[in-house]
């Protein structure tokens, strides 16, 4: 994602924009209710795409940090020949919404699937929500899959990044507004959190990559 120093993210431009443009509409027809509705609008935007800068926390060279601000909701050892564990994190409207990466990796995956934005209450949400999967590949070929699946969001899940880009540990490469991100760990992985925890991007650390068996 291309480095972005303005305290909002760019994909939230146009919505603070057209908000601020409405207010000023309202105000010069005097209607009094509408105004401060579209005020209320503009601090909502303001808040929810707002892009704060932060220092990476310098963990051991095969960490991984948390991509998403979030909860733990779940986590579960898989029968997997990949991927041995599953963590679940709940992201809402108050999170910060921005996405970064993980680790310092190739992005040697990355699809994503157009779809609804139905409650997860619903059976049918991990199904056909929006969604994207990633993953991402250091150098010592350990990789982890990353899916971000949307809850009830006014906005697509955004990625600005590209199919074998490389990424630094803490870059952003995307926004997503209220939705669940799912990683996916191999065996060789040692897991350092646990079901309830809050995570901050890039500064919360999900665990580190052993040297004893390496996911191909």
């Amino acid at each position: 994602m291309r480095n972005n120093l303005l305290p909002i993210a760019k994909e939230g431009l146009n919505y603070i924009i057209w908000a601020i443009l409405s207010f000023a509409f309202f105000a010069i027809l005097d209607l009094d209710f509408l105004q401060f509705f579209t005020f209320l609008v503009t601090l909502f935007f303001l808040f929810v795409f707002r892009n704060p800068e932060r220092e990476n926390i310098i963990f051991q060279e095969n960490s991984v940090v948390s991509p998403v601000d979030g909860v733990v909701v779940s986590i579960e050892e898989l029968k997997d020949n990949k991927y041995t564990y599953k963590v679940e994190i709940d992201s809402n409207y108050f999170n910060v919404s921005l996405l970064r990466s993980p680790l310092t990796s190739l992005l040697s995956y990355i699809e994503i699937y157009r779809g609804t934005r139905l409650s997860p209450l619903s059976t049918l949400s991990k199904n056909i929500n929006e969604k994207v999967v990633l993953i991402f590949r250091d150098k010592n070929e350990n990789s982890i899959k990353v899916v971000h699946r949307l809850k009830q969001s006014f906005m697509n899940i955004k990625i600005d990044a590209i199919k074998n880009q490389n990424l630094l540990k803490g870059s952003r490469y995307g926004v997503m507004i209220n939705g669940i991100t799912t990683l996916y760990l191999p065996q060789n992985f040692r897991l350092n959190v646990s079901v309830g925890n809050e995570l901050t991007a890039s500064q919360a650390l999900i665990g580190y990559f052993t040297n004893d068996k390496k996911n191909k």
